[in-house]
């Protein structure tokens, strides 16, 4: 390869793993534009249209980054996200559902939507559905104009335990919508039926039909880890704290304000935030052992580095004091979350004005 093709190889790759960190951290949401935010960072001037990355070069540096962030809790939510997509698309049924989008095709990242096509003429009909199910549905209308068109779409924003995108489109056009099923090596839309195979395929707990049908039970009697958290926050208020430490009052308030540090530092990062704002959950539990009793609350509801974190920040500040044992340290030194371990122990730190 000569020296030229080099240089724009690594162009494009430095373009690639710059537009993904923007669409990662949801500061783009299309290609197109974080390719061009990108390129414009790098190359400060004008870029050949060959050296930027196509769209699936983008998408698998994405994927990428959720699997070096999230780490094995992406495997385990996707699991979750396609048998509640499965869920939710057997209660609408009579909408003839599709799923699409980065939960079938398994290119997920945190904070990625369950997205499904419905198809009917009547809004009111689906929101009574969905109403009898214990949800509540946000119509968002958008006007897209493409090739000279205005087209109008309506999207039902729905808060289940993951956040679902429902696009209703009129019933007349689902032939011409659901024409093409297959695209490249990625289901592009999966009925129910298509759904159930594909579950049955992939995940070997779920290979008979008894199985799949036990997870979705399982799905729909799950509660709500947001409405967890909730429960166990708002008794916090009722937890005075020594003022010579807390001068700030109550154990929420605390919460909230190392919470509020924690968006500041790092934005994108899930399992760091609910780290910072459950940390203290378990004074309303147990006093004297708030650490355990938090962690005990809250294990079913978070991932292991969030539980970490948690279980550590304690010592924390002992780090910071200097007055933790040599062999405590090497063991905290030793793993990997350790620097997220300290800037816990900032926030925690700073949460007291």
């Amino acid at each position: 390869m000569s020296s030229s093709s080099s240089q724009r190889s690594r162009l494009r790759r430095q373009i690639a793993f710059q537009a993904a960190q923007l669409m990662y951290r949801r500061e783009e949401t299309e290609y197109y534009r974080a390719k061009m935010k990108a390129a414009r960072s790098i190359a400060r001037g004008w870029i050949r249209p060959a050296d930027l990355p196509t769209n699936a070069e983008i998408r698998d540096e994405v994927q990428l980054l959720a699997r070096v962030i999230e780490g094995a809790s992406r495997a385990d939510n996707l699991r979750q996200m396609r048998i509640d997509a499965l869920r939710m698309m057997q209660w609408l049924q009579r909408y003839h559902p599709r799923l699409i989008g980065s939960v079938l095709t398994g290119h997920v990242r945190s904070g990625s939507d369950i997205d499904l096509h419905l198809f009917s003429d009547s809004l009111q009909a689906i929101l009574g559905e969905l109403a009898d199910h214990g949800l509540d549905a946000e119509l968002v209308v958008k006007q897209v104009t493409k090739d000279g068109a205005n087209r109008t779409f309506r999207h039902l924003i729905v808060q289940d335990t993951f956040r679902f995108e429902l696009t209703v489109y009129p019933e007349s056009t689902r032939n011409e919508i659901q024409k093409s099923s297959i695209t490249g090596r990625a289901i592009e839309r999966a009925s129910i039926a298509e759904l159930r195979q594909f579950l049955q395929q992939e995940y070997a707990d779920l290979a008979t039909g008894a199985e799949l049908d036990a997870a979705l039970e399982a799905s729909a009697v799950r509660p709500d880890r947001y409405q967890v958290f909730l429960s166990l926050l708002l008794p916090l208020e009722n937890v005075r704290q020594d003022a010579r430490w807390h001068p700030e009052g109550d154990a929420l308030y605390h919460s909230l304000q190392v919470f509020d540090l924690a968006c500041d530092a790092v934005p994108y990062d899930e399992e760091f935030l609910l780290a910072a704002l459950l940390h203290d959950v378990g004074k309303a539990v147990d006093a004297q052992n708030h650490v355990a009793a938090g962690l005990e609350a809250v294990a079913e509801f978070v991932t292991e580095r969030t539980a970490w974190l948690i279980e550590n920040h304690m010592l924390a500040h002992q780090l910071h004091d200097r007055t933790i044992g040599a062999r405590a340290r090497r063991r905290l030194e030793q793993n990997e979350w350790f620097d997220d371990l300290e800037l816990l122990g900032q926030c925690d730190r700073n949460g007291r004005v």
